[in-house]
């Protein structure tokens, strides 16, 4: 689902999360703005240690900021009592890399979990994890333990259990950072799935912008605890504008290539068919080295990129950036390499 007008679900203003240290203080987040709309898919990405975990912990309050306000439906949780707070809480679904499911505890009684906390009587609970079982396509294991199932259906019966008490927003921290490729897949279909048919709002916390184009509709990027970059997935992936924004869109061979002019081609849905770059040799008459090329399924749309090297010479080069403007071909110079 794409974001609504309405007010977002959460909005986080001037977030900030301080530890205090031997000598000085310690950021792991500072001045985070992020609105996060009702029925998104919404995208955290960074790489290890940039602060996409702690962020997710302060928005369910696990961690208590040490400034700014984190709104949820409008209503601030950093100045809630602590019975206000769970109560909010149950609106919040998380998930983890490691399930962190009961080892001792069927299927069944673990999605039962949580409902038991909140006090749902016994057979109103066995009712909902039944349901739930069936949605996440794992109704015929309901008495299996943890250890009986595979790393994929554990994560399926975490996600079951995250959807008990009816959330509205579902957090997923490195959900799917444990799982195979295929398993990888069949998670985020479940969770895209699960967007669509309840129109429960889903925070994707990772570090594999895969992850981010796969599922996700919008994408913030935070890099030492600060969010350099967000906006629409499309967006950051054809025009990345920090740093951390490219080296999460182009992959680490291409930081450091010899002195060249290096341009990124970006094909889209619709240009995708079209022998752009015989046209440009045939047209421009000069040639192009391919220095690296690969295709993504961006929230189900192909898309395509090329890193191409044009002639040194200033003649040549214009030809071809004057033929690739007057047929609308994305061609943009990467600098920063």
């Amino acid at each position: 689902m794409s974001q609504t007008t309405d007010s977002p679900i959460i909005r986080i203003q001037g977030l900030e999360k301080r530890f205090v240290g031997n000598n000085t203080d310690i950021f792991a987040l500072r001045g985070i703005d992020l609105d996060i709309g009702r029925g998104d898919i919404f995208g955290i990405i960074g790489r290890s240690g940039a602060g996409k975990s702690t962020l997710v912990r302060c928005i369910n309050m696990l961690e208590r900021p040490t400034g700014g306000q984190v709104l949820f439906d409008r209503q601030d949780l950093c100045t809630l009592p602590d019975a206000a707070l769970r109560e909010a809480r149950r609106s919040m679904g998380m998930i983890f890399q490691q399930f962190n499911l009961l080892m001792q505890r069927t299927a069944l009684q673990n999605i039962c979990f949580p409902l038991e906390l909140a006090g749902v009587k016994a057979d109103t609970a066995r009712r909902r994890a039944e349901e739930l079982l069936e949605l996440v396509g794992l109704a015929n294991r309901r008495d299996s333990y943890p250890s009986q199932l595979s790393g994929g259906q554990k994560q399926r019966v975490a996600i079951a259990r995250a959807l008990a008490t009816r959330p509205r927003v579902l957090l997923c921290d490195e959900a799917t950072s444990a799982l195979d490729p295929a398993t990888t897949d069949s998670i985020l279909a479940l969770i895209k799935d699960i967007n669509a048919q309840l129109g429960i709002t889903a925070v994707v916390i990772t570090h594999e912008m895969s992850v981010i184009e796969k599922i996700c509709s919008h994408v913030a990027i935070i890099s030492k605890g600060v969010i350099v970059e967000q906006g629409a997935v499309e967006e950051i992936f054809f025009h990345p504008q920090t740093e951390a924004a490219r080296r999460l869109v182009l992959p680490e061979a291409l930081q450091n290539l010899p002195d060249g002019r290096y341009y990124r081609l970006i094909f889209n849905g619709r240009s995708s068919f079209e022998p752009v770059i015989s046209n440009i040799v045939l047209e421009c008459g000069c040639p192009v080295n391919i220095m690296y090329a690969d295709t993504r399924d961006i929230n189900g749309t192909a898309f395509g990129q090329m890193v191409l090297q044009l002639p040194e010479e200033d003649a040549a080069r214009t030809r071809i950036l004057t033929y690739a403007k007057a047929h609308s071909i994305m061609l943009e110079e990467m600098s920063h390499v």
